[in-house]
């Protein structure tokens, strides 16, 4: 079923919100993907964050257009899954979980930063850890002198304590 143009220019509105807010934007083909995979496709999105949408690549280029993701434009041919957050990794990490497991989702560029990624640039992206555990790791290195100092001082009083009883 085709769409109006009130619809059109509704669904242009609705995309150009969330890319307005958007860190990244990744786009895969989808061709040949049952409508069951994408259900799930589409949970984990929400889990994620992830506003992920098929659209129409006319409406999708109407919607990047004056925006920091317009070099994107030359990439969007075929039946495309649009892959939208605010969140910089989400859209990458999620449309890479879920090729792995389902070979006929491809993923096909992305924009970050205002430069367009390939298909390896996309992976890379997706293989970096989340906010929490990059957290994580830093108090893990910040925390790492002091208590391998704490840990050196405990030795030195325990040696003494035992020259002191001899």
């Amino acid at each position: 079923m085709s769409l109006n143009l009130e619809d059109k220019k509704a669904v242009v509105a609705e995309v150009s919100a969330q890319v307005a807010s958007a860190q990244t934007i990744v786009v895969a083909e989808y061709r040949g993907i049952e409508v069951g995979h994408l259900t799930v496709l589409r949970a984990k999105a929400r889990e994620q964050g992830v506003y992920l949408r098929v659209l129409k690549n006319t409406l999708a280029k109407r919607a990047v257009a004056d925006t920091a993701f317009a070099g994107l434009a030359d990439h969007l041919t075929g039946p495309l899954i649009y892959s939208i957050s605010s969140d910089a990794v989400a859209p990458a990490r999620v449309l890479n979980d879920f090729a792995k497991t389902n070979d006929k989702l491809v993923l096909r560029a992305g924009s970050y930063g205002g430069k367009v990624l390939d298909k390896a640039s996309v992976q890379a992206l997706a293989s970096i850890p989340s906010r929490e555990v990059l957290l994580a790791q830093l108090l893990g290195v910040m925390q790492s002198p002091i208590s391998s100092f704490a840990r050196v001082i405990a030795a030195v009083a325990e040696k003494k304590g035992e020259v002191a009883a001899a």
